[in-house]
């Protein structure tokens, strides 16, 4: 048991960082350069996280409606940010809790834990993963918000197996565990018309070598339920107790049948997420069939629209790797096909994507420097400059909507 190497190994006490001469920085001191150099630093990511309801209350309800899962266990939290998770299952009757994140913002996340009375129970580590020591052998649980864009894009899944291989007990436990993500296809005719066909006449000038680039950054936003016009398609299953490194690179084929006459200007991505631990099974949603969550879907526009026909299928493959140059980038393949009695001959996409630094660097806080690089955990948020005009946010009542139109409010 993780209990018993709890008390066999020693406590590492934890290494307090060198105080500047000038004393701590009031937040009102911090300029845009601290960011730079640490995002997970801005509260404003943290904010926007936390506010995701789904997210945040789902990660609650797996801890603390199995309160006999978590008492008297050892757990890790890998990424912990603010430390809500950390607090959860101290809340939900740990005896101890790990923490573990390489951002700024751990230093607020210490002071958090110690304003709520938690801090004879959660310690928190400010490093790498892999290069740091938690001061435990093994763990009972593994706690982790690991997903990105795409589901892998800028996750640390990596960083969750290490932490898997390495400290998790024989028949431990990891929350969540298995993940899935999907493709489907939806009719997007206003966006790529105001955002991609744009490139082609510009005052009059063509300026179609920018299309391409266009094409290739896949865009992450919401999709209204609307749009989407075929079923979905599994592409990708993960199961946490069994994946490698190595199978997070994957091809697979899928295939869609078309629910009504209509255009597919793109095929969108998304993923579930499952707490198959929990007493009762605990899942959620990214999908545009569901609530909002700040993870939206991945879009990815095709070179030409395909007549769609009610009936009939789209065949396809899709390659995904991580790029060589810099294995934060996602390099993705897409081919394919309609098939039916009334498609036209000949007709098929084949293009090529990549989520990385095209995409990234549109964001001021995602910028990459020596800090960024040490953190596991994603850069955030990525495609601000892309968002779309046409869904400016609505004056939501409460205050908290990142939706794009009032449908999606929660």
């Amino acid at each position: 048991m993780a209990d018993e190497a709890v008390s066999k190994v020693p406590v590492v006490k934890e290494e307090k960082e060198p105080e500047k001469p000038v004393g701590k920085p009031k937040p009102t001191d911090l300029t845009s350069a601290d960011y730079y150099f640490d995002s997970y630093s801005h509260f404003g990511i943290h904010e926007e996280m936390l506010k995701d309801e789904v997210r945040t209350r789902t990660y609650m309800r797996s801890i603390m409606n199995n309160k006999h899962l978590f008492r008297g266990k050892t757990v890790l939290d890998v990424g912990c940010g603010t430390g809500i998770l950390c607090m959860f299952a101290a809340k939900a009757g740990a005896k101890k809790v790990i923490g573990v994140d390489c951002a700024g913002i751990i230093t607020q996340a210490r002071q958090i834990v110690k304003a709520n009375g938690l801090d004879d129970v959660i310690t928190l580590v400010k490093g790498k993963m892999e290069e740091i020591d938690i001061g435990v052998e093994k763990v009972d649980i593994i706690i982790s918000e690991w997903m990105g864009y795409f589901l892998l894009y800028e996750s640390m899944l990596d960083t969750v197996l290490f932490a898997r291989d390495k400290y998790l007990v024989e028949g431990g436990m990891l929350f969540p565990d298995k993940a899935t993500l999907y493709m489907c296809a939806i009719e997007d005719s206003e966006y790529r018309e105001d955002k991609i066909n744009f490139w082609d006449d510009v005052y009059g000038f063509d300026m179609s070598c920018i299309k391409e680039l266009a094409l290739v950054e896949p865009l992450v936003d919401m999709c209204e339920a609307s749009q989407v016009m075929s079923g979905s398609h599994p592409i990708l299953t993960i199961d946490l107790y069994t994946v490698t490194k190595e199978e997070l690179d994957f091809a697979a084929d899928f295939e869609l049948t078309f629910s009504r006459d209509d255009y597919v200007h793109a095929f969108v991505s998304y993923f579930d997420v499952v707490f198959s631990k929990s007493h009762t099974s605990i899942a959620f949603s990214t999908g545009p069939r569901s609530e909002y969550t700040h993870w939206k879907q991945t879009v990815f526009y095709l070179d030409e629209p395909i007549v769609a026909k009610k009936g009939d299928t789209v065949k396809g493959s899709i390659a995904v790797m991580r790029n060589k140059k810099n294995p934060r980038d996602i390099d993705i393949h897409v081919k394919s096909a309609v098939e039916g009695k009334e498609a036209p001959d000949n007709f098929a996409n084949d293009r090529h994507y990549r989520l990385g630094d095209t995409v990234a660097c549109l964001s001021s806080r995602n910028q990459s420097s020596p800090l960024a690089e040490a953190s596991p955990k994603r850069l955030w948020p990525v495609p601000v400059a892309t968002e779309r005009p046409d869904r400016a946010p609505h004056a939501c009542p409460k205050g908290v909507c990142h939706a794009r139109r009032p449908r999606s409010c929660p």
